[in-house]
């Protein structure tokens, strides 16, 4: 079976075919979900990805969303703006690399505890390679933890994405982390509470791990 069989053709293409590159080249220091929903995000971390650990925060920015009281053994920042990623406190290390043009990271085999993909995952066009590199990175067991909500830059998500509502995502993403070796999917979705006037943004999650060999 190929990455996408089943797919329409076009499902994973862009209305913008520029180079990622040219979009990203300017750093945009703003957030991708408010503040209620980011809240939502670190509040899931903390109970998924594992303390001590060495963490990718992969399509990150200036700002990532782990809890400030968790500390890790070593937080990796892959983007596309330098000058973002360099704002970025949480990061140890970070590269660039533009993942539509070369599905691969540049990490040894089984060198990562734990993953995160926010509000980012609509931009992949070939997601499960991607998820397969990622597969391959991440120790037996460790999480891949996706989280998405309605936002996104509608030149650049793929075109299967904006076909889709919430739970149609979910079913898309964990289609694509199944093909990619992911078990144990896992599916949910946080809504604002409605006394929260900073929480608009609904939250998506899926969360999947690399099987444990027996």
């Amino acid at each position: 079976m190929s990455d996408l069989e089943g797919f329409h053709p076009g499902a994973f293409s862009k209305a913008d075919t520029a180079p990622d590159a040219v979009f990203y080249a300017e750093p945009r220091f703003v957030t991708h979900i408010d503040d209620g929903a980011a809240r939502a995000v670190t509040a899931l971390y903390r109970t998924v990805l594992p303390e001590n650990g060495v963490i990718l925060d992969l399509m990150s920015s200036w700002v990532s969303h782990l809890p400030e009281e968790m500390m890790f053994e070593r937080v990796i920042g892959h983007g596309m703006n330098a000058a973002e990623l360099a704002d970025n406190p949480r990061l140890d290390d970070h590269f660039v690399a533009d993942l539509n043009l070369a599905p691969s990271l540049p990490l040894a085999d089984r060198s990562l505890d734990g993953a995160c993909l926010c509000a980012s995952v609509q931009y992949l066009q070939q997601p499960v390679a991607v998820f397969r590199e990622l597969a391959r990175v991440l120790r037996p067991g460790a999480p891949l933890v996706i989280t998405f909500s309605d936002r996104f830059f509608p030149t650049k998500a793929v075109a299967i994405w904006q076909a889709l509502d919430g739970p149609d995502r979910q079913k898309l993403v964990s289609i694509c982390a199944t093909r990619a070796g992911f078990t144990e999917i896992e599916t949910g979705e946080v809504r604002p509470d409605a006394d929260d006037p900073a929480w608009q943004d609904p939250i998506w999650a899926v969360i999947g791990r690399v099987p444990i060999p027996v």
